[in-house]
């Protein structure tokens, strides 16, 4: 029997770095949705009108400052989960109880939702630029000038606008991803019908992205729109209400691009961790070692 690898601490970052790239222009869409003051267009429509007046290459418009979030806040999440949790199933000789699961997951998401923030807002913005009047464009070349020029024109505290919201959101979508996966795969092994393979990997990602999509959507609405805002919100609570005058649908606006997006993102993170685990993972009689 081949012996079981772990994941490093960073694999985490890598694969959900590989799946930016693949899932942004989704990702960008659904950006423009949530940023409507009125529901005028559809996920279809605000792509052909992105790419009729912007050009192709407007879908990846603030991709820097997407691979630079996923580094500050997808690998410190995976690393703080993945580290605990291997850590406590090497002492227990098993896996660790799915509530376990949920409160470590939820604690990594809110440190890694924080430290993800400052690039969270320059990717919103940079995003949102291409719909915006010529006038009223920011116009940051790289997520690096836009994190100097946020700090510089609207001062420090304004990198981490939506912090709150963004730690929320962290946690939730965490929780929805790791933990859920790791439970459906789990499960789906323990049936006994499926081995550690691509297929099961592809089936339990699906149901944690599905899990992370209804989650966390409440709460990327309101992020979004307090990043994107220019001081129009005094804080979390007026978003909030301002948000609720709408109708309780509104915090579902753009459910389905949002799950379009989050739930291929999802499959394709664990697809590339796993494969990065079992190429070149840690083995777990050397992890085990090292913990005693």
């Amino acid at each position: 029997m081949p012996e079981k690898r772990v994941s490093r601490w960073y694999f985490g970052g890598i694969a959900s770095c590989g799946a930016a790239c693949c899932t942004h222009p989704l990702d960008l869409i659904k950006v423009h949705l949530q940023t409507q003051q009125e529901v005028k267009l559809r996920m279809t429509g605000m792509a052909v009108s992105v790419v009729r007046h912007q050009g192709v290459l407007a879908l990846y418009s603030g991709l820097s400052a997407s691979l630079c979030r996923q580094i500050s806040y997808s690998m410190t999440r995976f690393a703080i989960y993945e580290t605990v949790r291997d850590m406590m199933t090497s002492g227990n000789q098993g896996p660790i109880p799915f509530y376990q699961k949920v409160l470590l997951a939820a604690f990594g998401g809110l440190i890694g939702g924080f430290m993800g923030t400052p690039a969270d807002m320059v990717n919103v913005r940079m995003q949102n630029d291409v719909k915006l009047p010529p006038q009223l464009r920011r116009n940051y070349a790289h997520v690096l000038d836009g994190l100097i020029r946020v700090w510089k024109e609207e001062g420090l505290r304004k990198l981490f606008s939506g912090a709150t919201m963004a730690s929320s959101r962290g946690a939730m979508v965490t929780v929805g991803q790791l933990s859920c996966y790791d439970q459906a795969k789990q499960l789906v092994l323990g049936t006994g019908d499926m081995s550690d393979n691509i297929a099961t990997h592809f089936l339990a990602s699906l149901i944690a992205g599905g899990c992370a999509t209804v989650l966390c959507q409440p709460l990327d609405v309101m992020k979004t729109r307090l990043m994107n805002s220019k001081g129009e919100y005094r804080g979390v609570v007026h978003c909030l209400t301002d948000t609720a005058r709408l109708g309780p649908l509104a915090f579902y606006k753009g459910l389905v691009p949002a799950g379009i997006r989050l739930i291929p993102h999802t499959v394709l993170t664990f697809i590339f961790l796993e494969q990065l685990r079992i190429h070149f993972g840690i083995l777990s009689c050397d992890l085990r070692g090292s913990s005693t």
